[in-house]
């Protein structure tokens, strides 16, 4: 056998094993968080762009919520002004708001969508501002949150904020015209201040409101690990919130654990914290039968 057949036999190989995926999941929401190495490195960011075309050309909706925080990190330094984080979240004055807008609602998610039109997707950028998306409400901390507070002290991070409520229409009238929506994490208070809100949450929120199949989170480790360090290849919710509660899972894979069981607790089927440093994850994950990184799930599914 040649080896011009044996590659087309692969490749005829990998489409046969995808047809079923591509069958079950036609017509169904994809939320996918987007950040990290899968944000910065040029391969990635490429792959990440085509994996959202071939998507919607196969009949699955994706819709993207970005983050950008090192970017916004990296502006405020050039500026000349500094970050300060309490428990991972910015502290965000009227001034690094301005920034934030700047690098989320403009520079980011514009590059996104450009590069999503680049590869024949017809994409369509938003901010939580657009179309009453998200509406946001003040943040504060207490000891709960913060232990190192007084117990009767509140921290006020600025223009932090969380989702009150969201209002997809505009979302689901993109995603009916063909459209990829593209969302950056920033919502309106009812004081008409905007709010910067952790990707994760928005992400999670907002595939629980647009009723998605799955919530993906790109993350820059290989999936959920154990006690011992092994990845976890699936579980089922209440085997993730017991990892919690046994405090095997902590750092910063606690708040995408978080998100993800606050999703399928809601009713999204599924969610998947995935490993954005390898390349077309969200295809490998989607359309194979091993999957990328670690599916937690809501009722009984299978990859």
């Amino acid at each position: 056998m040649s080896v011009a057949t044996e590659r087309a036999r692969n490749i005829a190989q990998v489409l046969v094993e995808a047809l079923p995926y591509i069958r079950r999941f036609h017509g169904k929401t994809m939320v996918v968080k987007y950040g990290g190495n899968a944000m910065v490195e040029h391969v990635l960011k490429q792959g990440f762009a085509r994996d959202l075309v071939l998507m919607k050309l196969v009949g699955i909706n994706p819709v993207v919520v970005h983050g950008g925080g090192p970017q916004i990190g990296e502006l405020l330094e050039r500026l000349g002004k500094g970050s300060k984080f309490v428990q991972g979240m910015r502290v965000t004055d009227s001034d690094t708001m301005d920034v934030v807008e700047m690098v989320l609602g403009g520079l980011i998610n514009k590059e996104i969508v450009n590069l999503i039109n680049q590869h024949g997707g017809t994409a369509v950028g938003l901010t939580g501002k657009d179309g009453d998306l998200i509406h946001a409400r003040k943040l504060f901390l207490n000891r709960h949150d913060a232990p190192e507070l007084k117990a009767t002290e509140i921290l006020d991070l600025g223009h932090v904020g969380e989702v009150e409520r969201i209002d997809a229409s505009v979302v689901h009238m993109l995603v009916r015209g063909e459209f990829i929506p593209v969302i950056a994490p920033i919502g309106v208070g009812v004081d008409g201040f905007s709010y910067n809100i952790n990707a994760d949450l928005v992400a999670s929120k907002m595939a629980e409101v647009l009723g998605a199949e799955k919530l993906m989170l790109l993350t820059n480790t290989p999936g959920l690990l154990d006690a011992s360090g092994t990845l976890v290849g699936e579980l089922e919710a209440e085997q993730a919130a017991e990892l919690v509660r046994q405090g095997v899972i902590s750092g910063g894979m606690l708040p995408k654990v978080r998100c993800a069981l606050e999703a399928v607790q809601a009713g999204v089927p599924s969610a998947h914290i995935i490993d954005g440093r390898v390349e077309h994850a969200l295809l490998l994950d989607l359309f194979t039968d091993e999957g990328v990184g670690t599916l937690i799930q809501g009722r009984s599914e299978q990859r």
